[in-house]
């Protein structure tokens, strides 16, 4: 099993990469949950404990990775993951959970696939760091969080 975390700021093509990335490697797409969650609940507006109940989901999909229906599929292009939940906590809230730290040292990707915000950000209603200041200092901050896992990765640039 080979885990790729595709992560960066909002609007840069992390799902369209995971999936198209999934497709041709004939691996398994593993969808952004906390989009999955805003858009059900109708709202970017997440309370700390509702942060909380998204990182456990992660936590789950990533340690129920070998029970999936499609055993023989040994690659998995997991559209955000941890990391980026953790910057979130830190983003939205000052604090992050322990375990939570824990839990990315303890169930690493094996690759990361970082995002560069050099196309159009494009609203939707569950976006909302806009901001081309924003999206720079969050792809910082994901940077230095990849970098600190010791887990190999590679900027994606896209040519306009």
């Amino acid at each position: 099993m080979y885990k790729v975390g595709i992560i960066g700021p909002e609007s840069t093509g992390k799902s369209t990469l995971a999936r198209e990335l999934a497709e041709q490697f004939k691996g398994t797409y593993v969808p952004e949950y906390a989009r999955e969650y805003v858009e059900r609940k109708g709202s970017t507006e997440v309370t700390y404990d509702e942060l909380c109940g998204i990182a456990r989901h992660q936590i789950e999909e990533i340690t129920s990775l070998p029970f999936r229906e499609e055993p023989e599929v040994g690659l998995y292009f997991f559209d955000t993951e941890l990391i980026v939940t953790k910057v979130w906590f830190e983003y939205a809230f000052g604090e992050v959970p322990e375990w939570l730290t824990e839990a990315i040292k303890t169930y690493p990707m094996d690759l990361y696939l970082l995002t560069y915000p050099d196309i159009p950000w494009v609203p939707d209603p569950a976006r909302y760091n806009g901001s081309q200041a924003m999206r720079e200092e969050l792809f910082d901050r994901y940077e230095e969080e990849v970098k600190a896992t010791g887990v190999p990765y590679y900027v994606i640039r896209h040519d306009l």
